[in-house]
Protein backbone atom coordinates (compact mmCIF):
# COMPACT_ATOMS: atom_id res chain seq x y z
CA UNK A 1 0.00 0.00 0.00
CA UNK A 2 1.42 3.37 -1.03
CA UNK A 3 2.52 5.73 1.73
CA UNK A 4 2.18 9.52 1.41
CA UNK A 5 4.24 12.17 3.18
CA UNK A 6 4.03 15.94 2.70
CA UNK A 7 7.15 17.65 1.44
CA UNK A 8 8.51 20.42 3.66
CA UNK A 9 10.29 22.33 0.91
CA UNK A 10 9.26 23.84 -2.44
CA UNK A 11 5.83 24.97 -1.29
CA UNK A 12 4.58 27.73 -3.58
CA UNK A 13 1.81 30.09 -2.50
CA UNK A 14 0.55 33.44 -3.79
CA UNK A 15 -1.63 36.01 -2.01
CA UNK A 16 -3.15 39.34 -3.01
CA UNK A 17 -2.53 42.71 -1.34
CA UNK A 18 -5.15 41.91 1.30
CA UNK A 19 -3.55 38.62 2.24
CA UNK A 20 -6.13 36.43 0.50
CA UNK A 21 -4.74 33.26 -1.06
CA UNK A 22 -4.82 33.15 -4.85
CA UNK A 23 -3.06 29.83 -5.48
CA UNK A 24 -0.99 27.16 -3.77
CA UNK A 25 1.20 24.26 -4.91
CA UNK A 26 2.04 21.64 -2.28
CA UNK A 27 4.51 18.77 -2.88
CA UNK A 28 3.96 15.22 -1.62
CA UNK A 29 6.22 12.16 -1.71
CA UNK A 30 4.66 8.78 -2.37
CA UNK A 31 6.50 5.60 -1.39
CA UNK A 32 5.80 2.01 -2.42
CA UNK A 33 3.55 3.00 -5.31
CA UNK A 34 2.97 0.36 -7.97
CA UNK A 35 2.44 2.94 -10.76
CA UNK A 36 1.93 6.62 -11.49
CA UNK A 37 -1.82 6.11 -11.21
CA UNK A 38 -1.37 4.46 -7.83
CA UNK A 39 0.74 7.42 -6.66
CA UNK A 40 -1.81 9.97 -7.86
CA UNK A 41 -4.71 8.13 -6.23
CA UNK A 42 -2.80 7.81 -2.96
CA UNK A 43 -2.26 11.57 -2.80
CA UNK A 44 -5.79 12.44 -3.94
CA UNK A 45 -7.35 10.22 -1.26
CA UNK A 46 -5.19 11.59 1.55
CA UNK A 47 -5.43 15.37 1.03
CA UNK A 48 -8.18 17.92 1.51
CA UNK A 49 -10.28 19.34 -1.31
CA UNK A 50 -9.73 22.81 0.15
CA UNK A 51 -6.69 24.75 1.35
CA UNK A 52 -6.84 28.29 2.80
CA UNK A 53 -10.12 28.96 0.98
CA UNK A 54 -8.80 27.57 -2.32
CA UNK A 55 -10.07 24.47 -4.15
CA UNK A 56 -8.12 21.47 -5.37
CA UNK A 57 -7.55 21.98 -9.08
CA UNK A 58 -5.02 19.30 -10.04
CA UNK A 59 -2.90 16.43 -8.71
CA UNK A 60 0.07 15.77 -11.00
CA UNK A 61 3.28 13.73 -11.11
CA UNK A 62 6.26 16.07 -10.81
CA UNK A 63 9.09 13.53 -10.70
CA UNK A 64 9.68 9.80 -10.50
CA UNK A 65 12.49 9.28 -8.00
CA UNK A 66 12.83 5.48 -8.36
CA UNK A 67 10.71 2.49 -9.34
CA UNK A 68 8.23 2.99 -6.51
CA UNK A 69 8.78 6.57 -5.28
CA UNK A 70 7.19 9.66 -6.79
CA UNK A 71 7.03 13.36 -6.13
CA UNK A 72 3.45 14.56 -6.67
CA UNK A 73 2.15 18.16 -6.70
CA UNK A 74 -1.27 19.20 -5.45
CA UNK A 75 -2.35 22.51 -6.98
CA UNK A 76 -5.09 24.68 -5.44
CA UNK A 77 -6.86 27.55 -7.17
CA UNK A 78 -9.79 29.90 -6.65
CA UNK A 79 -13.05 28.48 -8.01
CA UNK A 80 -16.06 30.76 -7.58
CA UNK A 81 -18.47 28.25 -9.13
CA UNK A 82 -17.60 25.63 -6.53
CA UNK A 83 -17.83 28.23 -3.79
CA UNK A 84 -21.39 29.09 -4.82
CA UNK A 85 -22.43 25.45 -5.27
CA UNK A 86 -21.16 24.50 -1.80
CA UNK A 87 -23.07 27.40 -0.29
CA UNK A 88 -20.08 29.24 1.25
CA UNK A 89 -22.12 32.31 0.30
CA UNK A 90 -25.58 32.41 -1.12
CA UNK A 91 -24.62 34.87 -3.81
CA UNK A 92 -21.08 34.07 -4.87
CA UNK A 93 -20.26 37.74 -4.43
CA UNK A 94 -19.12 38.87 -1.00
CA UNK A 95 -19.38 42.52 -2.05
CA UNK A 96 -22.52 42.93 -4.16
CA UNK A 97 -22.96 46.00 -6.35
CA UNK A 98 -24.97 48.64 -4.48
CA UNK A 99 -26.54 51.83 -5.84
CA UNK A 100 -28.65 54.43 -4.05
CA UNK A 101 -30.71 57.54 -4.79
CA UNK A 102 -31.85 60.14 -2.24
CA UNK A 103 -33.77 62.45 -4.57
CA UNK A 104 -36.88 61.68 -2.52
CA UNK A 105 -40.50 61.06 -3.35
CA UNK A 106 -43.67 63.14 -3.27
CA UNK A 107 -46.53 63.07 -0.81
CA UNK A 108 -49.78 64.97 -0.74
CA UNK A 109 -50.18 66.94 2.48
CA UNK A 110 -53.12 68.96 3.68
CA UNK A 111 -51.46 70.86 6.52
CA UNK A 112 -48.21 72.79 6.84
CA UNK A 113 -45.75 72.60 9.70
CA UNK A 114 -46.09 76.35 10.25
CA UNK A 115 -48.07 79.23 8.79
CA UNK A 116 -45.30 81.77 8.27
CA UNK A 117 -47.58 84.70 7.50
CA UNK A 118 -51.07 85.73 6.39
CA UNK A 119 -52.00 88.89 4.61
CA UNK A 120 -53.92 90.92 5.56
CA UNK A 121 -53.44 90.32 9.26
CA UNK A 122 -57.22 90.00 9.59
CA UNK A 123 -57.33 86.98 7.21
CA UNK A 124 -58.79 83.81 8.76
CA UNK A 125 -56.37 81.48 10.50
CA UNK A 126 -56.88 78.00 9.01
CA UNK A 127 -54.60 76.27 11.49
CA UNK A 128 -52.08 75.27 8.83
CA UNK A 129 -54.62 73.90 6.35
CA UNK A 130 -53.30 74.38 2.78
CA UNK A 131 -55.18 75.61 -0.30
CA UNK A 132 -58.54 76.19 1.36
CA UNK A 133 -61.03 77.15 -1.36
CA UNK A 134 -64.11 79.34 -1.20
CA UNK A 135 -66.24 76.39 -0.16
CA UNK A 136 -63.95 75.54 2.73
CA UNK A 137 -62.39 72.45 1.11
CA UNK A 138 -58.76 71.68 2.04
CA UNK A 139 -57.05 70.81 -1.26
CA UNK A 140 -53.49 70.46 0.02
CA UNK A 141 -50.27 70.29 -2.03
CA UNK A 142 -47.73 67.71 -3.25
CA UNK A 143 -44.33 68.11 -1.58
CA UNK A 144 -41.01 66.25 -1.73
CA UNK A 145 -40.54 63.90 1.20
CA UNK A 146 -37.41 62.09 2.44
CA UNK A 147 -37.45 58.80 0.55
CA UNK A 148 -34.28 56.94 -0.41
CA UNK A 149 -34.12 54.15 -2.94
CA UNK A 150 -31.30 51.65 -3.25
CA UNK A 151 -30.58 48.47 -5.16
CA UNK A 152 -28.23 45.52 -4.78
CA UNK A 153 -27.04 43.23 -7.55
CA UNK A 154 -26.09 39.71 -6.45
CA UNK A 155 -24.86 36.65 -8.35
CA UNK A 156 -26.39 33.27 -7.53
CA UNK A 157 -25.47 29.75 -8.60
CA UNK A 158 -28.11 28.35 -10.96
CA UNK A 159 -29.14 25.74 -8.39
CA UNK A 160 -30.01 28.48 -5.89
CA UNK A 161 -32.67 30.19 -8.04
CA UNK A 162 -35.46 27.66 -8.04
CA UNK A 163 -39.08 28.30 -8.99
CA UNK A 164 -39.86 28.26 -5.27
CA UNK A 165 -37.30 31.01 -4.62
CA UNK A 166 -38.67 33.13 -7.48
CA UNK A 167 -42.16 32.79 -5.98
CA UNK A 168 -40.75 33.82 -2.63
CA UNK A 169 -39.36 37.03 -4.15
CA UNK A 170 -42.77 37.67 -5.69
CA UNK A 171 -44.48 37.14 -2.33
CA UNK A 172 -42.11 39.54 -0.53
CA UNK A 173 -42.59 42.31 -3.10
CA UNK A 174 -44.57 45.18 -1.60
CA UNK A 175 -43.70 44.17 1.98
CA UNK A 176 -41.81 46.14 4.64
CA UNK A 177 -39.11 44.75 6.91
CA UNK A 178 -40.31 43.33 10.23
CA UNK A 179 -36.83 43.61 11.75
CA UNK A 180 -33.62 45.55 11.20
CA UNK A 181 -32.40 45.36 7.59
CA UNK A 182 -29.25 46.91 6.08
CA UNK A 183 -28.98 49.26 9.06
CA UNK A 184 -32.59 50.48 8.90
CA UNK A 185 -35.17 49.90 11.62
CA UNK A 186 -38.23 47.69 11.24
CA UNK A 187 -40.91 49.37 9.14
CA UNK A 188 -38.56 51.65 7.19
CA UNK A 189 -37.63 49.50 4.17
CA UNK A 190 -40.10 48.61 1.41
CA UNK A 191 -39.10 45.82 -0.99
CA UNK A 192 -39.97 46.99 -4.49
CA UNK A 193 -39.16 43.69 -6.19
CA UNK A 194 -36.34 41.97 -8.04
CA UNK A 195 -35.32 41.35 -11.64
CA UNK A 196 -32.97 38.62 -12.79
CA UNK A 197 -31.17 37.26 -15.82
CA UNK A 198 -28.76 34.42 -16.52
CA UNK A 199 -25.17 35.38 -17.31
CA UNK A 200 -22.26 33.31 -18.58
CA UNK A 201 -22.32 29.81 -20.04
CA UNK A 202 -21.58 26.28 -18.91
CA UNK A 203 -20.03 25.90 -15.46
CA UNK A 204 -19.61 29.68 -15.21
CA UNK A 205 -23.31 30.45 -15.68
CA UNK A 206 -24.91 32.47 -12.88
CA UNK A 207 -28.15 34.24 -12.08
CA UNK A 208 -27.64 38.02 -11.86
CA UNK A 209 -30.44 39.41 -9.71
CA UNK A 210 -31.03 43.06 -8.80
CA UNK A 211 -33.07 43.76 -5.66
CA UNK A 212 -34.75 47.16 -5.31
CA UNK A 213 -35.75 48.89 -2.08
CA UNK A 214 -37.16 52.20 -0.87
CA UNK A 215 -36.66 53.72 2.56
CA UNK A 216 -38.94 56.06 4.49
CA UNK A 217 -37.95 56.96 8.06
CA UNK A 218 -40.02 56.12 11.10
CA UNK A 219 -41.30 59.13 13.03
CA UNK A 220 -42.45 59.82 16.57
CA UNK A 221 -44.30 62.71 18.21
CA UNK A 222 -45.59 64.04 14.90
CA UNK A 223 -47.30 67.39 15.56
CA UNK A 224 -50.53 67.65 13.57
CA UNK A 225 -51.89 70.71 15.37
CA UNK A 226 -51.50 72.49 18.67
CA UNK A 227 -53.85 69.92 20.18
CA UNK A 228 -53.03 66.74 18.21
CA UNK A 229 -49.72 64.84 18.29
CA UNK A 230 -49.24 61.38 16.78
CA UNK A 231 -47.00 59.38 19.09
CA UNK A 232 -45.60 57.01 16.43
CA UNK A 233 -45.76 56.53 12.68
CA UNK A 234 -43.83 53.74 10.98
CA UNK A 235 -42.03 54.77 7.82
CA UNK A 236 -44.51 53.35 5.32
CA UNK A 237 -47.69 53.90 7.32
CA UNK A 238 -50.02 56.56 5.89
CA UNK A 239 -50.94 59.56 8.05
CA UNK A 240 -54.01 61.58 7.19
CA UNK A 241 -55.86 64.38 8.92
CA UNK A 242 -59.58 65.05 9.16
CA UNK A 243 -60.61 68.68 9.26
CA UNK A 244 -63.65 70.15 10.93
CA UNK A 245 -65.03 73.65 11.22
CA UNK A 246 -64.41 76.01 14.06
CA UNK A 247 -65.30 79.64 14.58
CA UNK A 248 -62.41 82.09 14.31
CA UNK A 249 -63.23 85.79 14.49
CA UNK A 250 -66.81 85.10 13.64
CA UNK A 251 -65.89 82.96 10.59
CA UNK A 252 -66.12 79.19 10.23
CA UNK A 253 -62.70 77.85 9.19
CA UNK A 254 -61.27 74.37 8.66
CA UNK A 255 -59.10 73.02 11.46
CA UNK A 256 -57.62 69.56 12.25
CA UNK A 257 -59.90 67.59 14.52
CA UNK A 258 -58.40 64.09 14.21
CA UNK A 259 -55.36 62.28 12.85
CA UNK A 260 -55.22 58.69 11.59
CA UNK A 261 -52.26 56.38 10.97
CA UNK A 262 -53.11 53.66 8.47
CA UNK A 263 -51.10 50.46 7.94
CA UNK A 264 -51.08 50.03 4.13
CA UNK A 265 -48.20 47.53 3.73
CA UNK A 266 -47.75 44.13 5.35
CA UNK A 267 -44.55 43.37 7.26
CA UNK A 268 -42.40 40.35 6.37
CA UNK A 269 -39.12 38.64 7.21
CA UNK A 270 -36.54 39.79 4.66
CA UNK A 271 -34.29 36.82 5.42
CA UNK A 272 -36.38 35.11 2.72
CA UNK A 273 -34.52 37.24 0.18
CA UNK A 274 -31.40 35.18 1.03
CA UNK A 275 -29.03 38.15 0.97
CA UNK A 276 -26.57 37.00 3.61
CA UNK A 277 -23.60 38.43 1.69
CA UNK A 278 -22.21 41.32 3.73
CA UNK A 279 -22.28 44.86 2.42
CA UNK A 280 -18.87 46.43 3.00
CA UNK A 281 -17.70 49.98 2.42
CA UNK A 282 -15.25 50.50 -0.40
Amino acid sequence: MARVEAGYFDWQESVDSSGNYLSAEIPYFVFDATSEGDALEAVRSSISEKYEGLYLDEVAIDERLNDSTYKVLARYREDETKRQAEGDTDTGNANPTVTFDTTGGTRHISRSKLTVSKTPASAPDYGGAIEVDGEGNVNGVDVTMPVMTFSETHYFALSKVSTSYQKQLFTLTGKVNNSSFRGFSAGEVLFLGASGQKTGTGDEALWEITFKFAVSPNASNVAVSDDITVSQKMGWDYLWVRFGEKSVGGLLVKSPVAAYVERVYEAADFSGLKLEAAITAS
